[in-house]
């Protein structure tokens, strides 16, 4: 076993695949079926169960995956180790909830990039438990999420206190009427939910008729045209606030309160290319 039929077998757990994971790595799809088969003959187990919709791992591959993960993160942070002193390189892999990707990340990656052309990032949205198991997993280096988080396998820095408002339709204030409608959350697991229940009970409402609705557009559009409500931070809603699309209600302390932090991995080393992104994010606004 080598890093190369460790980073093949990841690939494939990951694209569920072997046509995506060949695409994915540019190798020739023999090649990709080959090592998986070699893999599966050197450790006398099966690896994947294989069905016309792709490759799924058994519980020998999921066992593998996560000490794969471990040995090649450790590889790219013995590189990385190797070259402190240089410039920033190699590879990036970052996460942010949708509401702080535009508003926050996206100019300091600009102010990143620029002054770290040689590092190559990735980034990927999703909600702050998702985001926070796929650092601890090592398939991100780190994440902007909802806070604070306390994790012995995480390490957490505030970046941004936000205001959690209710946004509904234009001209729609009728605060009974308006909170028996869904609640429009970017995922049914969303952070916002237990402010949102809480918040409720102080309206005499016990119920929370969740409804999952994608992204912060279609979110936005959704209590736009009626089809419910949300909870979203002040930030990412001021602007469409301002179009007249939806109308904002604040809430009252200490359902308002929202932070936002960066997490990254607790206790291994920081390549370069993360170091210098953890100083970016640390160095004090003039």
């Amino acid at each position: 076993m080598d890093a190369g039929d460790l980073k093949i077998f990841q690939a494939v757990a990951r694209e569920g695949s072997i046509t995506k994971a060949a695409t994915a790595l540019n190798y020739v799809q023999s090649n990709v079926t080959t090592r998986i088969k070699q893999l599966e003959d050197q450790l006398q187990v099966p690896l994947f169960h294989r069905s016309n919709r792709g490759m799924l791992l058994t519980p020998a591959g999921e066992n593998l995956l996560g000490y794969a993960d471990r040995i090649l993160e450790l590889l790219d942070e013995a590189e990385q180790a190797a070259q402190e002193g240089s410039p920033p390189t190699g590879n990036l892999r970052l996460g942010s909830i949708e509401t702080a990707a535009s508003r926050f990340l996206t100019p300091l990656l600009a102010e990143y990039c620029a002054c770290y052309p040689k590092v190559r990032y990735s980034l990927v949205t999703g909600g702050t438990h998702e985001l926070n198991q796929k650092v601890i997993a090592h398939e991100l280096h780190g994440a902007l999420v909802y806070g604070p988080v306390k994790h012995e396998k995480l390490n957490y820095m505030k970046m941004y206190d936000d205001e959690l408002v209710l946004i509904v339709k234009p001209g729609e204030l009728d605060m009974p009427v308006l909170l028996s409608r869904p609640m429009l959350f970017f995922e049914v697991g969303c952070s916002h939910r237990t402010q949102a229940e809480d918040f409720l009970k102080t309206q005499e409402v016990h119920s929370l008729n969740v409804m999952e609705y994608g992204t912060l557009d279609t979110i936005i559009n959704g209590v736009t045209v009626g089809l419910g409500v949300s909870l979203l931070p002040r930030s990412s809603v001021a602007q469409a606030a301002a179009r007249g699309e939806v109308d904002i209600v604040s809430l009252p302390d200490p359902y308002s309160r929202l932070e936002v932090g960066f997490v990254y991995a607790h206790g291994e080393h920081r390549s370069n290319a993360l170091q210098a992104l953890v100083e970016i994010m640390t160095i004090p606004e003039q």
